[in-house]
């Protein structure tokens, strides 16, 4: 088949995600065109050369406090948006003269629907994010989260409405309350695929909102305990606590053998760590609803703690209770990508018919 294939550039878990589906589908045949923008579009383009990936204009979170600003955001989209509608359109009418798509996929990208509707192609979504709308719940949902929830909701309902079909990637099953529908497990790259899980006497801590200057400091106060953290992307010795650049190999091989995580609510490490059967640490940055709910179940599933803050005495609340979480996780199953994949071709063999 034709694909059309679009990638947010918001972060690097979509493409890094979505590289993994685009490689499987073109090894089965299917001739693939792929939109994205920012660093995304930078990582495909070098995965997939000779034309395979288009640049467009995206759409960008802003931050404010680690917290994500919904004023800013809403701001930075409104100055931006006429000129990126003129660039992504021009794209468009450029893939038209020389390709023809049958389906769009979409990782929670917009202007790949957008050409879907203009010409009426079936959207198949994969994605994590669907599951706040097409799944029922079974965390208590805190007053103070309840705002960020229903704004969650209206925003994925709005995103890709009435696909053909969604698929779910997750780590937690929820009963689903919306037809076409299917979960799968989460996405992983091959390189975590490769990787051999032991013990080592680490903990993993990642930090994408840089501006949580007092971690270091946070991290010293457990000195019997060596931190290795990724995040600020640079090399520094500070006692128990080693800063490291970033480094795909050498972040994947400290994974691999820590003893337990600490991060976000970032679904693809989390996803990362609960494959690999890390205990899992997570803080999830304010106001994003998702990263709650995977800290949510993360705590609820008994693969490690759920923290408003981290503080030293969080810390050593979680590094505690280790044995525990270990037992839980080992009771986790997932066949590398291969229940995604057999659910992808149905549904595509489904839109060929």
């Amino acid at each position: 088949m034709k694909i059309l294939y679009g990638v947010p550039g918001e972060g690097l878990g979509h493409a890094t995600r979505s590289k993994v589906v685009i490689g499987h589908l073109l090894g089965q045949g299917h001739e693939v065109q792929v939109v994205s923008s920012s660093r995304a579009y930078q990582l495909l383009a070098a995965a997939f050369p000779g034309g395979l990936v288009h640049e467009i204009r995206g759409f960008h979170l802003a931050y404010k406090n680690i917290t994500v600003s919904k004023s800013r955001t809403a701001a930075l989209t409104l100055r931006s948006a006429p000129e990126s509608l003129r660039v992504n359109f021009g794209k468009y009418r450029e893939l038209l003269r020389d390709f023809e798509p049958e389906v769009v996929i979409s990782d929670f990208e917009s202007f790949s629907y957008y050409y879907a509707q203009w010409k009426g192609l079936p959207v198949v979504s994969i994605d994590n994010m669907q599951i706040i709308s097409r799944a029922t719940l079974d965390v208590a949902v805190p007053a103070s989260e309840r705002g960020n929830l229903l704004l969650a909701r209206r925003i994925v309902q709005a995103k890709l409405p009435r696909s053909h079909h969604y698929l779910i990637s997750t780590f937690f099953r929820l009963p689903l309350c919306k037809e076409r529908s299917t979960l799968v497990p989460p996405i992983l790259r091959p390189e975590v695929l490769a990787l051999e899980p032991t013990r080592g006497g680490h903990v993993l801590v990642y930090q994408s909102a840089t501006t949580q200057q007092n971690l270091v400091a946070q991290l010293q106060q457990l000195p019997g305990q060596e931190f290795r953290v990724y995040g600020f992307n640079r090399e520094e010795s500070h006692g128990n606590v080693q800063l490291r650049a970033f480094s795909e190999g050498g972040f994947l091989a400290d994974l691999a053998s820590a003893r337990a995580v600490v991060t976000n609510g970032g679904f693809s490490l989390i996803s990362e760590a609960v494959y690999l059967r890390k205990p899992i640490c997570a803080v999830p940055i304010p106001a994003q609803f998702e990263q709650f709910l995977n800290a949510a179940q993360v705590e609820k599933l008994g693969y490690g703690r759920h923290f408003a803050s981290l503080t030293p005495d969080n810390l050593k609340a979680f590094l505690y209770d280790l044995s525990g979480f270990e037992a839980s996780l080992q009771t986790y199953e997932q066949r590398g990508n291969e229940e995604l994949f057999a659910a992808l071709e149905e549904v595509l063999a489904g839109v060929n018919k």
